[in-house]
């Protein structure tokens, strides 16, 4: 996709969305695995305990997931209120969402190395929008 033709401002409403649905990309491998092993309504979380182990890799995922969201939403919001618009913005949100697709993926194959590196560069993204939000409004 072309990002030059688009605003910073689209650009960062744009991955918040992308980040709210990658909140539940892992989860689907939780769905499916669920209903593999037996999925049982009366007692939903006792299946857990029975899924493969990627079926519970793809569970922290989606819970870390929501953890990364949250911080991820505050800091793209503070980028957008104080008006952000560089290429490093761009960069750091377009980056967040493609560290935390390449997260997931890496939870649940267990890729330890990868997983690590991938919320590193979540990690920093975050910082940095937050931080330039910060800065700007010290001016």
């Amino acid at each position: 996709m072309n990002f030059a033709n688009l605003s910073t401002s689209t650009i960062l409403l744009g991955s918040i969305a992308a980040a709210a649905f990658l909140v539940y990309f892992p989860y689907v491998v939780v769905a499916i695995t669920r209903f593999q092993v037996g999925f049982d309504i009366s007692a939903p979380r006792a299946t857990f305990d029975k899924l493969p182990d990627y079926g519970k890799r793809a569970s922290w995922a989606h819970q870390n997931s929501w953890e990364a969201f949250m911080l991820y939403g505050a800091a793209a919001l503070m980028a957008y209120a104080t008006h952000q618009d560089s290429p490093t913005v761009v960069n750091c949100a377009i980056g967040f969402i493609g560290a935390r697709l390449l997260y997931s993926i890496f939870y649940i194959i267990n890729f330890p190395i990868g997983r690590s590196l991938m919320f590193g560069v979540g990690s920093v993204a975050i910082f940095t929008l937050m931080s330039m939000s910060i800065t700007s409004t010290m001016n």
